[in-house]
């Protein structure tokens, strides 16, 4: 084998041992972006059920908070209601005397 043969030939080991290091390289480049991507949406789906829960958790606090208003007004009404009936049944019972 001449020189050139030789050199020629550890030209092209070196070649195909930088071609493998860097098909290495970019297939664990390619699970890393993977596993980011996968982390990143695992994110995101933990964030949207928070928010759906937040949402569902108001919706119901609202509808509670709706529910208080109605009981508080009905109850200020029967008492208003009952405080008139008591005031007419005093003004009757001074008109008769």
């Amino acid at each position: 084998m001449t020189d050139q043969e030789k050199k020629s030939l550890k030209e092209t080991r070196e070649a195909e041992k930088r071609r493998e290091e860097e098909s290495k390289i970019l297939a664990r480049e390619r699970q890393i972006k993977k596993a980011y991507l996968e982390k990143e949406q695992a994110l995101e789906k933990a964030t949207k059920a928070k928010e759906t829960e937040r949402a569902q958790k108001r919706t119901v606090e609202n509808i509670k908070e709706l529910e208080r208003e109605k009981v508080r007004k009905d109850a200020y009404f029967a008492r208003e209601k009952t405080l008139a009936s008591d005031q007419e049944a005093k003004n009757l019972k001074n008109k008769k005397e």
